[in-house]
């Protein structure tokens, strides 16, 4: 008899201590969203390599926005071979200078999460990050928001609309016009 019932109780506590499980999830959205978008400013800040010889992750950015970056590096370094091999080797091919991912072309000695913004319908965030940059006077302060959408395979950062400091709307618009002008 104490057999049976310890058994039935320990049926219960198993199936008890399955739903509290279900119930917790393991990262809030903001927590995963701000995870994101300080993965974005510390591994593709500018200064550690190349975005000639950066990879770019398919956990950080969405499909859409990943491959307009590698068709973006691939048409600049199409152009490279191309200058090279043309009758004028000394013109400048198109390059990917100063800062992509950052509104000012110096890129940013420093940033910080100031707001994320989650859309009810939980398919898109808004993540306002300011920015600034030391390394000369003046310092200067700028925000720029980081677009994530959830893509059901946790969220992605599918674009980065730039201040007013800077010379583009946003990341994608200037890739593409970048793609456009290398294949001309």
């Amino acid at each position: 008899m104490i057999k049976q019932l310890f058994l039935y109780f320990s049926g219960i506590l198993f199936l008890i201590s399955c739903k509290n499980s279900e119930n917790r999830p393991s990262v809030s959205a903001d927590t995963e969203i701000t995870q994101k978008a300080n993965q974005l400013y510390t591994e593709y800040d500018g200064s550690k390599k190349s975005i000639y010889d950066q990879s770019f992750s398919d956990s950080l950015f969405s499909p859409e926005l990943k491959k307009t970056l590698e068709e973006a590096i691939h048409a600049s370094e199409a152009d490279i071979e191309r200058v090279k091999k043309s009758d004028h080797p000394d013109e400048k091919p198109l390059l990917f200078e100063g800062a992509v991912l950052s509104s000012l072309y110096e890129g940013y000695t420093g940033y910080k999460i100031k707001s994320v913004k989650i859309d009810p319908s939980r398919t898109s965030a808004d993540v306002a990050v300011e920015l600034e940059y030391t390394l000369s006077p003046p310092k200067i302060k700028w925000t720029d928001h980081v677009e994530l959408i959830n893509s059901g395979q946790g969220w992605k950062i599918d674009n980065i609309r730039f201040d007013t400091i800077g010379n583009a709307k946003d990341l994608k618009t200037s890739l593409k016009e970048f793609i456009k002008n290398a294949t001309q």
